[in-house]
């Protein structure tokens, strides 16, 4: 009598197997090429994607759609911020989400192309604009398109400005006076610092910094904090007397260098799209004129839980150790320029 033999274990079918190892080659492939998932991050993540197989001309062999819009370079290394901002948030904030954004920008001006006829002036208009004056047409979007565009395009520019005004070891009481150059004067201009004008519409320069952190900590959810200049109306100089010294030096100084004011913006809403999206904080002048931001803090939880978890007082203390005040000013010498 043979003895008994034991059964053999059961094999798993070879689908099994494949099934099993997906999740793995996924994983490699998201960190080894970050744009090859491009839409993980995004709440539109569903129509930017279908629309990136629509066609084969505009889409890259990694998904990615190519459009006028490219995600910038950053002018530092991703660790130059360390120890306030770190390497590893700093690369999956900008290598990741800011590059979604681009990527649904241009998907949705694709999607914009071929809805429309090849030669539609409006496709070719919003397609020729830079995210600026994109922003600032948003009324010109086909209602279909414009909240992907007011998304993806509020993300790209936010960011970009973002980025740029980020830099350790400035100091805005040692950036001299600045000069200016405008188009319709002979020679350089001098105009207002920002240091005078911060204190001259906030006090102090701590008092705009502890507005400004305020600001940034009450808003709800998503969305970002920022300092905006805004040109002074008509309306506001008709309340200053021209009767008092001051009242005469005030409405000299207003009537040329506006206002600085601390707004609030939800989600990717961008200063730049005009008054009826931002939440006025702090700030004296009406609210009509064309916002131009001069410094913007990004308060979504990707720009800084990998370090500061829930603590975002903390991640908003640490960005005076990086505002680039340089960049701050330059932005707002251009920001008189551009309305004198």
């Amino acid at each position: 009598m043979a003895p008994p033999t034991t059964p053999s274990p059961r094999k798993s079918p070879p689908h099994v197997y494949f099934l099993a190892v997906i999740p793995v080659l996924l994983a490699a492939l998201f960190l080894a090429r970050p744009d090859a998932l491009p839409s993980l991050f995004s709440p539109d993540h569903a129509a930017s994607s279908s629309s990136s197989s629509s066609s084969s001309s505009s889409t890259t062999a990694s998904g990615m759609i190519t459009g006028p819009h490219v995600l910038p370079a950053l002018p530092y290394a991703y660790d130059a911020l360390e120890p306030y901002f770190d390497k590893e948030t700093m690369e999956l904030h900008h290598a990741r989400h800011h590059q979604t954004y681009v990527h649904n920008l241009n998907a949705a001006l694709h999607r914009l192309s071929q809805a429309q006829a090849p030669e539609s002036s409006a496709s070719e208009l919003l397609s020729s604009l830079s995210v600026h004056e994109l922003l600032r047409n948003l009324d010109k979007v086909p209602a279909a398109l414009r909240t992907a565009i007011r998304n993806s395009a509020g993300g790209h520019a936010n960011h970009a400005l973002f980025w740029r005004g980020l830099k350790k070891g400035t100091s805005l009481d040692q950036i001299a006076p600045q000069q200016g150059h405008d188009p319709e004067a002979e020679g350089a201009v001098r105009v207002t610092s920002l240091q005078h004008a911060l204190e001259r519409n906030f006090g102090s320069v701590e008092a705009f910094q502890a507005q400004f952190e305020k600001a940034a900590a009450s808003v709800f959810g998503s969305g970002w904090a920022w300092l905006v200049h805004v040109p002074a109306s008509a309306s506001d100089l008709e309340g200053l007397s021209d009767a008092a010294e001051s009242g005469r030096d005030a409405r000299a100084w207003i009537g040329k260098n506006g206002f600085l004011k601390l707004v609030t913006t939800a989600n990717q809403d961008s200063p730049l799209m005009g008054p009826e999206y931002v939440t006025v904080v702090a700030g004296g002048g009406s609210s009509s004129g064309v916002m131009a931001p001069i410094i913007g803090l990004d308060v979504w939880e990707h720009a800084y839980y990998l370090k500061f978890q829930n603590r975002r007082p903390d991640y908003i203390n640490a960005f005076w150790e990086v505002v680039n005040w340089e960049e701050a000013s330059r932005l707002y010498v251009d920001a008189l320029l551009d309305n004198n």
